[in-house]
């Protein structure tokens, strides 16, 4: 994995990647939160959400303007203001960070869209190795039924509708995510994903990710990674600038 920079800080980042449907931001979510009930101080981020660019974001799917190198750009834009402005800080300070969503995701979506490998990967070398990097491997027929089941509309990029694989919308979809999942199974390896089989059961699946956690970062959880009195909280960005 020397495609990013190595980490050097006492803190660790933890990141889930997987297709929509795969069920990796429920898993997140719990680890995150057995990881506070430990004492540690965590923190959570996410794909897409810097402020620097939310709102050309918007305006661009809104208008449907964005070409895959276009769109490519902007999530890097993104990615690289969070990184710099939350996820380093923290990782500084000690925290751990759990990310719903990393540079892998780009690696996925933007070669799905046609954009090219080296190219896109080369976007992120400034990105900061993660500590662990969680694989929620799922068929494509469970996925999308997931995602079908519990929305009213799939949006139009998220379709893959700009790039025209199909008029129908959820066929489209279909298409858009069975690419996106091939290059996940292409770089699985590759990357040194910890592969989870996200079909089995919710409580199955977060006792396995605790379990490797506990044998990859268990010692220096214990004696690098900072830890917050009970009831005292940690407030990310205010937290991280007052320890640097």
């Amino acid at each position: 994995m020397s495609l990013f920079l190595p980490n050097r800080y006492r803190g660790k980042l933890i990141v889930v990647e997987g297709i929509d449907g795969s069920g990796k931001s429920t898993q997140v979510s719990l680890l995150s939160h057995w990881l506070r009930s430990q004492g540690c101080a965590v923190a959570f981020s996410e794909w897409n959400s810097s402020p620097l660019v939310r709102e050309t974001t918007r305006r661009g799917k809104k208008k449907e303007m964005f070409t895959p190198t276009t769109f490519s750009l902007i999530h890097a834009t993104d990615f690289a203001d969070r990184m710099e402005s939350y996820i380093l800080p923290l990782v500084k300070s000690g925290a751990i960070v759990c990310a719903d969503r990393y540079a892998y995701t780009a690696f996925a979506r933007d070669v799905a869209r046609g954009v090219g490998r080296r190219w896109v990967r080369n976007l992120y070398r400034f990105a900061v190795r993660p500590s662990l990097a969680f694989y929620f491997r799922v068929s494509l027929d469970v996925a999308l039924g997931r995602i079908l089941g519990g929305r009213d509309a799939i949006k139009y990029y998220e379709a893959g509708m700009d790039l025209d694989l199909a008029r129908d919308v959820e066929e489209s979809f279909r298409i858009f995510q069975g690419r996106i999942l091939d290059e996940y199974e292409a770089m699985a390896e590759e990357m040194g994903f910890h592969v989870i089989d996200a079909t089995q059961s919710i409580e199955a699946q977060q006792m396995l990710m605790r379990g490797i956690v506990t044998r990859e970062l268990g010692d220096s959880i214990k004696s690098r990674v900072l830890h917050v009195p009970p009831g005292g909280g940690f407030n990310g960005h205010a937290t991280a600038a007052q320890l640097l």
